[in-house]
């Protein structure tokens, strides 16, 4: 994917980014191939493959809820930044909070935070079930399958708040046995099966409740 079909595709998800988002976009790709250097973060680094399957996949969760609306979003076992990174240059009415349980990480993620300049935005070195909080929206993108997931994040979601898992085909996942052991204590509230553009692989987004 490159820039221009970025653009193209986000523009079907409602979201018409500006000069500056895509020029911190641009900067953080750069950061994220320095750092890669150092610690391992990520195995796709070619920029097409990063724009695609890294910064339009992150966004994707848009598809399930409008951010510019959500006060507090927290992104569990965030890793190279992704998708709270991402998030927050596109919607910076956020607050946002990073969890992540390896320090190196952390200390990436606030140096891409330093030179972003973004504000209102932490990362906190911790584990999801370790950490307390209460936010509108929690994430999670590629950390565990759901039924771990839904432990190391459903206490972080507020009264009226969801969490939205962003997965691959989460079918192999999510069994009868297994939905059922997690509609005991939360609600199933959508599923929507997606594919990415270009490549065409499968991606999920799985919403839920506390009950």
């Amino acid at each position: 994917m490159n820039k221009n079909e970025f653009i193209k595709y986000l523009e079907e998800l409602n979201i018409y980014p500006t000069v500056d988002q895509l020029n911190k976009l641009n900067k953080f790709y750069n950061l994220l191939i320095e750092w890669n250097e150092k610690i391992n973060l990520t195995r796709i680094v070619d920029e097409k493959d990063v724009y695609l399957k890294h910064f339009y996949d992150s966004l994707t969760i848009t598809k399930e809820i409008d951010l510019s609306k959500v006060n507090t979003l927290c992104d569990v076992g965030t890793g190279a930044g992704f998708p709270g990174i991402v998030l927050k240059i596109m919607y910076p009415n956020l607050k946002v909070t990073l969890i992540d349980s390896l320090q190196k990480r952390v200390n990436y993620l606030n140096e891409i935070i330093k030179e972003l300049e973004l504000t209102n935005i932490e990362a906190i070195h911790s584990r999801g079930e370790d950490y307390k909080g209460s936010f509108d929206v929690v994430t999670s993108r590629a950390v565990a399958n759901i039924e771990k997931l839904v432990k190391y994040t459903m206490h972080l979601v507020s009264k009226d708040g969801v969490f939205i898992a962003m997965k691959g085909n989460i079918d192999n996942e999510l069994t009868d046995s297994v939905e059922k052991v997690i509609s005991k204590k939360y609600k199933i509230v959508k599923i929507n099966r997606f594919r990415l553009p270009i490549e065409e692989s499968d991606r999920s987004l799985v919403v839920m409740k506390n009950m």
